[in-house]
């Protein structure tokens, strides 16, 4: 079976770069930033993005390009005998399971699309807006069809290939992000009161720096950049042995962290404007951010654009999240792609539904005091995640072996890479320590 692969630069890149921009870099960056000192915190995120982001990035394309194939092959390839296809499989399951409830929410975005067309989402009274929102969560069938619109819509762009599918479209839906992203940000920066959101987000503090604000930027900086769950292994199997993957690494995570920016200054100066808390989480999307389109001339507008924003970041993760599963099994099965997206999109939907009736009918059930939805969501974000990078790192660090990692990054010495001792530290020493330190503080472990 012929392997596709990316066919231009562009399309690599805004392929890449829509499998880091997601969800977290609009409702978590900007909410943690201000937390934790503003531009102090930047500062810190932006040194953990260039001494774990990058070079985890790097090692995981490099994997990825000299074994050209998905992410259990890609580790079973070059160590024959032993335990480490299993953290190829760990890389595969990951996003599976991520996808199943990451759908849910990018549903519920959907959802809100389709009510600030309406103008429902605007004509719920102010004290209702949560109310509201609870609605759209809570209900048994509503809820699985925005769903499952999600899965046909994401599915739909992974059955047409890589160049056709997931270059074609990422071309379009970054371009189209950026220039949402700058039409949202006019309109909240000119909003009277909004040099207060300005200054949550960026004066810089660092007296809130401590300890748990570097774990902090250390697990965003690993989450948001993609690493850990198969999707920069899978999407470098698909790179041309040409490219440079320490420049292409090195866009990617300065687009996802403008992205991150961006978004800060999109909500911030609106949300402190009209007085409003700011919330992390999806309280902050679904309950703040549609009181503040409420009070905004033109709000309903604004209202259809942000969610229409929020769509298109969500969409290019779940094409991602899905393209892992696709590769894997469509090469470990010899299935044709249409039939494998088919099949794992369904087993995905299925696995979703117990989540999605988890804020109605199944809201009494709890798995360890955690709702089923959010005890999903912790086993995969919190857990296989960093398991995942420091398997990764270890793998590339120790069995594939540096020298050979570094081979294929400069393409037998044809491309410079004059840090090549630092991300031989970074990698075999500080990377690992850092991501376990990350899932310490993930589960718990540490406060």
């Amino acid at each position: 079976m012929k392997r596709d692969n990316f066919g231009t630069k562009l399309g690599l890149l805004a392929a890449a770069a829509g499998s880091a921009v997601g969800l977290g870099n609009i409702w978590k960056f900007p909410y943690i930033t201000g937390k934790n000192g503003g531009g102090a915190f930047i500062l810190l995120y932006l040194a953990c993005v260039a001494l774990l982001g990058i070079p985890v990035m790097i090692a995981e394309f490099s994997l990825g390009r000299k074994t050209q194939v998905n992410a259990v092959d890609a580790y079973k390839n070059l160590q024959k005998k032993g335990f480490w296809h299993y953290a190829g499989g760990l890389a595969v399951f990951t996003p599976f399971i991520i996808l199943s409830f990451y759908s849910i929410i990018a549903g519920w975005v959907l959802s809100y699309i389709s009510g600030s067309v309406s103008g429902k989402v605007l004509n719920v009274a102010p004290d209702q807006v949560s109310t509201y929102f609870g609605e759209v969560v809570s209900g048994t069938y509503t809820p699985m069809f925005w769903t499952i619109i999600v899965i046909i819509i994401t599915t739909s762009i992974v059955i047409a290939g890589v160049q056709s599918g997931l270059e074609k479209y990422s071309k379009v839906l970054m371009p189209a992000l950026f220039v949402l992203l700058i039409v949202l940000m006019f309109r909240s920066v000119t909003l009277e009161g909004s040099a207060k959101g300005l200054e949550f987000l960026f004066k810089p503090d660092f007296s809130k720096l401590t300890m748990i604000s570097v774990l902090e930027a250390l697990g965003q900086a690993f989450y948001s950049l993609s690493l850990g769950m198969g999707i920069i292994i899978t999407y470098g199997s698909y790179i041309k042995k040409e490219e440079n993957l320490i420049s292409l690494s090195a866009q990617v995570a300065l687009t996802d962290t403008l992205v991150a920016i961006l978004a800060g200054v999109v909500i911030f100066p609106a949300v402190f404007a009209y007085g409003l808390e700011p919330a992390a989480g999806p309280s902050l999307l679904f309950i703040t951010l549609p009181k503040v389109f409420q009070a905004m001339p033109f709000g309903q507008f604004f209202c259809f654009l942000f969610f229409v924003l929020i769509a298109i970041a969500a969409i290019t993760s779940t094409i991602s999240l899905l393209e892992v599963s696709v590769a894997f099994v469509t090469e470990k099965f010899n299935l044709g792609r249409k039939k494998a997206a088919i099949m794992i999109a369904v087993g995905v939907f299925i696995f979703s539904i117990p989540s999605s009736l988890s804020f109605g009918p199944l809201s009494h059930v709890t798995i360890f005091g955690k709702s089923i939805f959010d005890a999903v969501d912790f086993v995969a974000s919190n857990i296989f995640l960093p398991l995942g990078g420091i398997f990764v790192t270890l793998f590339v660090g120790y069995v594939w072996g540096i020298k050979n990692a570094l081979i294929e990054i400069t393409n037998d010495g044809k491309i410079e890479f004059k840090l090549q001792k630092i991300f031989t530290f970074l990698i075999k020493i500080a990377a690992p320590i850092a991501i376990f330190l990350i899932l310490l503080f993930s589960t718990g472990i540490i406060k």
